[in-house]
């Protein structure tokens, strides 16, 4: 299926899907890309560099990669603080940081993200578009600022200068958006929703503003190839910025190309598809683009419109570059409203709302976990927003495992001589174990002098349990006690024995031997 030298039906079917996709993929090219704070044509050269790079390059067989709305907090935050050389920086800095993620081979790690922190940012960064396009919905009019909750109280405070034909032209997008998918004929359903709405608009000029008005007119042709205003003091202040769209660029490219595997019976080589996500946010730069990443979406419907190989990808890039050469004046016209339906819809998809509701309800842990992440990613960052929930999460998965963590004495399951006191030690030993231990020093000055202990059910420890074990050995042994351990895993018996801790004490298979030989 992977091989470009395929039938002629492949070719076909592959250059359908590529038109198909390439159709969905103007309307939210165009849409991101203004969300973002950016031009419009800026959005349509990134879908067609990191479109055709991605299918050539990455790891996923059918992954269609463009701008997404997932980056829109973001870039318009870089745009607000350091414009569009700055963006362009960047997105150039995540490129190379997903070069290093590819070549670290963290591709398969990525995916281990606690799906709380997951759905958490996800669903905040849903809301911050949702809200975000309230301005053009309502034909307000006023200065971004960096953070949610101001551009919020600008927006309520603004309300008063809405006005009814931007309302009225978004009703018609959504109206189109409802009815498209109820009529007997199959059409494009976004472009229907840019298009139906700019007809409209047309009988009311200068009633709504529009792509020309805001950002002039789109050039029909090639973007021009121009280099980046680099220096060390710019790149350190644009680092966290670029992680950011890196983690989220690779979380979610691995996410899209997961889906693909699920829907095409395919697989997916994860670090290979990082290489191509970071090929194609080094290039697009280079030509005015923005960060770029797979889209689910996007994929999904390559594959539901029957593409068998990489090309129908490098065919939905040169579908949006046909459209910028012969479609771009008239672009112009599409009123803003207009795009405002199409990215509610986006944010509305994307929100996890059934996995947010279903966690929420369940009031455990994980959903405060959840709440933290995508209250967070809504009123603070993405970055900090990840960084807490994640450490939340790891510390609720220490706890959980920390309580599976048991050393019992169970010296009654033994045939035992006077003097011998048996231990199991249950679980993985790590530093959320320290304590367990702590009982066991309270036999010292009792009766038995031989302390066994039964590793059977501990198949890891780590540093911090190895010195708290050594503790132990240590005071027993001040104490004049003997200590033997048993049923010791091999990854128990490598750590111990790397770090001394066996040279003080006897070793033996099994339980029973241990104590037939004290």
């Amino acid at each position: 299926m992977d091989n470009f030298m395929t039938s002629r039906q492949g070719w076909q079917k592959d250059i359908s899907a590529g038109i198909t996709v390439g159709v969905v993929a103007v309307p939210l090219a165009m849409a991101f890309a203004i969300a973002s704070g950016v031009g419009p044509v800026y959005g349509l050269y990134t879908a067609i560099i990191a479109g055709i790079l991605v299918s050539l390059f990455g790891g996923s067989t059918f992954q269609i990669a463009g701008p997404t709305g997932a980056f829109i907090p973001i870039v318009s935050g870089v745009m607000l603080a350091h414009g569009y050389e700055g963006l362009l920086v960047t997105t150039f800095l995540a490129g190379i940081l997903l070069f290093l993620m590819s070549v670290l081979r963290v591709g398969r790690l990525i995916r281990f993200m606690p799906r709380a922190v997951t759905i958490g940012f996800t669903a905040g960064i849903a809301v911050v578009i949702f809200v975000d396009q309230l301005d053009e919905l309502f034909g307000i009019s006023f200065q971004k600022a960096p953070h949610f909750h101001e551009n919020l109280l600008k927006l309520v405070t603004s309300l008063h200068e809405a006005s009814l034909w931007p309302v009225f032209i978004a009703a018609i997008g959504f109206l189109t958006l409802w009815l498209v998918p109820k009529l007997p004929v199959k059409l494009p359903l976004l472009l229907m929703a840019m298009l139906v709405p700019t007809f409209v608009s047309l009988v009311v000029p200068g009633e709504v503003a529009t792509i020309g008005s805001a950002y002039g007119g789109i050039p029909s042709g090639l973007p021009d190839f121009n280099w980046l205003a680099i220096d060390l003091d710019l790149i350190a202040t644009l680092l966290p910025s670029a992680f950011a769209i890196a983690f989220l660029g690779a979380l979610e490219s691995l996410l899209s190309g997961a889906v693909a595997d699920g829907m095409a019976g395919t697989k997916m080589n994860p670090d290979k598809e990082l290489f191509g996500q970071g090929l194609a946010n080094v290039v697009v730069p280079f030509f005015g683009g923005i960060p770029a990443t797979g889209a689910i979406a996007r994929t999904a419907t390559n594959i539901q419109a029957g593409a068998v190989s990489r090309r129908s990808g490098v065919i939905h890039g040169l579908t949006v570059l046909l459209a910028v050469l012969v479609l771009a004046p008239l672009a112009s016209y599409v009123p803003l409203a207009a795009l405002a339906p199409i990215l509610m819809r986006v944010a509305w998809n994307m929100s996890e709302r059934h996995h947010v509701f279903e966690m929420i309800k369940h009031r455990s842990a994980e959903s405060l976990v959840l709440l933290i992440t995508l209250g967070l990613t809504v009123f603070v960052d993405l970055v900090v927003a990840v960084e807490v929930g994640v450490i939340c999460a790891l510390a609720l998965f220490a706890k959980r495992m920390a309580d599976t963590i048991d050393v019992r004495e169970q010296t009654e399951r033994y045939v035992t001589r006077d003097g011998q006191v048996v231990f199991s030690v249950e679980g993985p030993l790590f530093f959320g174990a320290i304590e367990m231990f702590e009982h066991v020093l309270h036999h010292i000055h009792d009766e038995p002098d031989v302390f066994i202990f039964n590793f059977h059910r501990c198949p890891v420890i780590d540093v911090t349990a190895v010195e708290e074990i050594r503790r132990v050995v240590r005071e027993l042994k001040a104490a004049d006690r003997r200590v033997v351990f048993a049923h010791l895993s091999t990854p128990v018996r490598q750590t111990l024995t790397h770090y001394g801790v066996l040279d003080h004490v006897d070793t033996f298979e099994t339980t029973q031997e241990a104590i037939d030989a004290s």
